[in-house]
């Protein structure tokens, strides 16, 4: 019966202070680390989500753009933040899946050094061109890519980012050959390709919007297995390369420890 008190009582004062926790957090400003340069989706989204988290909670919610590396930059930082729910990760498919599983030797353990919070987002990924590249349809990027090999330039945004991987992916099923080119995100990477200095670019969505409309940038294809209802009239790269199916998407995650409260 002591130890039932005991454990009533533990229970109790664990409860007790998880409240005040909650209802004391935050107190200050909150940092979200986004492993991307600015204006490109993963920031345009984190800052969405920025945006409506100080309106709800009355706390600033800061960006801090921690760039390079495929995201792996930024996420080490976030690994190494004190988990008193202060700092919190925007991750992506890049920074969050496709980098962790593609190089063995990062300072950071995926698993280990994070809890996840939530998945916020998904979307289709887009491949655009350049208005001067000589093909208006993947099927014919597909023959322009095997007549003229390593000819047609492609941007993404890093080494071994799931954007650069989406160019790999087709390069494979299409068995074609193209020059890759690698920025510090798409935000370095997108007035290159509206200057006609790279041909192609993957990226999510919202950066490409703005120039699809006025015809400066030609969307060939969306990377999801059929097209998207966002974007109807544009085909899915599946419809000219079978097997072609690859989606992004955005999520919270914590440094490990961060209170399960907070979380």
């Amino acid at each position: 019966m002591v130890r039932a008190a005991i454990a009533t009582a533990c229970a109790s004062l664990i409860a007790s202070s998880s409240r005040a926790l909650a209802q004391a957090w935050p107190s200050k400003p909150v940092r979200l680390i986004v492993p991307f340069s600015t204006g490109g989706s993963t920031d345009i989204v984190a800052r969405l989500y920025a945006q409506r988290l100080t309106e709800s909670l009355g706390t600033p919610f800061f960006v801090d753009n921690r760039a390079g590396a495929g995201g792996t930059i930024g996420t080490e930082a976030g690994a190494r933040a004190a988990s008193d729910g202060y700092t919190f990760v925007f991750g992506s498919t890049s920074s969050t899946a496709v980098s962790p599983g593609l190089y063995p030797k990062l300072s950071f353990d995926i698993v280990r050094d994070f809890v996840p919070v939530a998945q916020v987002a998904s979307a289709p990924i887009v491949l655009a061109a350049h208005p001067a590249l000589p093909a208006r349809t993947v099927t014919e990027l597909v023959a322009l890519a095997k007549a003229r090999p390593r000819e047609v330039v492609f941007a993404s945004s890093g080494n071994g980012s799931s954007l650069h991987l989406c160019a790999e992916y087709l390069k494979y099923l299409a068995r074609i050959d193209m020059l890759h080119v690698p920025y510090k995100g798409v935000g370095p990477a997108l007035p290159d390709l509206l200057a006609g200095h790279v041909q192609l670019l993957f990226s999510d969505m919202p950066p490409f919007v703005p120039y699809m409309k006025t015809g400066r940038l030609r969307a060939l294809g969306v990377t999801t297995a059929k097209r998207s209802p966002l974007l109807p009239d544009i085909p899915a790269i599946a419809e000219s390369v079978p097997g072609y199916d690859l989606a992004g998407w955005y999520g919270f995650v914590a440094p490990a420890g961060t209170p399960d409260i907070i979380v």
